[in-house]
């Protein structure tokens, strides 16, 4: 949880991140750096309960701490100038490093990337979106399989210098119904190895304790439910799942 200081101390509002959907802004508490995404300026959707987006948010940093995988920035909840809303920690990442492209399909890497799809861009070109071929990308997959993340973009995916990758945007998580659609299908079908299959574990552990009584005050039961049966899935699977359902397999933009 955040220190008393990030949040109780005056948050001064920037900048605006006028890509986003949703109303988003650059600010500062003290001498950190933050984004802060007001539950006032969420915009409706049809399928997720209005409201809830930043408290979603918060439940996917929770699950990503019982994880052990350093994936979501810390995230909480707290007053701001526009009311409660979302508060994470501003990360700086590389620009010279991505994790997810779209190359010509001729230049595709053969190795250390992962195959996702092919189509053609606005002069008729074809090209495939591909994504690295990382223990740290991995990990993201299989968390955001957990979390039933509808909305995995590129731009999503945060690059660090050391090799970390972090990942941001978790408002369309926790649905009780599948909605996960991704750009990380490169490992589609492969096993897990030990080390993911242990995270899985400890978040099903955790949802008997700490973690599901945090999780209590941001989701409904049935959507923690859910979670819970979407990890035991995942465990007795053993594997990266395939596509499934009429929800579209990838988000768009696919950035």
């Amino acid at each position: 949880m955040p220190t008393p200081e990030l949040g109780t101390a005056e948050l001064t509002l920037t900048g605006r991140i006028t890509t986003a959907s949703n109303a988003t802004f650059l600010g500062s508490i003290g001498d950190v750096v933050v984004v802060y995404k007001p539950i006032a300026g969420e915009t409706p959707l049809w399928d997720f309960p209005h409201g809830t987006l930043a408290h979603r948010e918060v439940a996917a940093y929770l699950v990503s701490q019982a994880f052990g995988w350093d994936i979501v920035p810390h995230t909480w909840l707290r007053d701001g100038p526009m009311g409660e809303g979302m508060v994470q920690l501003w990360q700086d990442q590389d620009p010279a490093q991505n994790a997810v492209d779209l190359v010509a399909t001729d230049h595709v890497p053969e190795t250390g990337w992962k195959h996702v799809l092919e189509g053609r861009d606005g002069n008729g070109r074809m090209v495939t979106l591909v994504h690295e071929d990382s223990p740290a990308l991995r990990r993201m997959a299989v968390f955001d399989t957990v979390v039933n993340n509808a909305d995995r973009k590129g731009d999503h995916i945060l690059a660090m210098p050391d090799g970390q990758r972090h990942g941001v945007d978790h408002g369309l998580t926790f649905h009780r119904d599948h909605k996960l659609r991704t750009v990380l299908w490169g490992w589609l079908g492969d096993p897990l190895t030990a080390e993911e299959r242990e995270g899985i574990d400890r978040v099903s552990e955790g949802l008997h304790g700490e973690l599901g009584r945090n999780l209590a005050d941001l989701l409904s039961a049935e959507e923690i439910a859910s979670l819970a049966a979407r990890c035991a899935r995942l465990r007795l699977a053993g594997r990266f799942p395939a596509p499934s359902g009429e929800m579209p397999a990838v988000p768009w933009p696919l950035f």
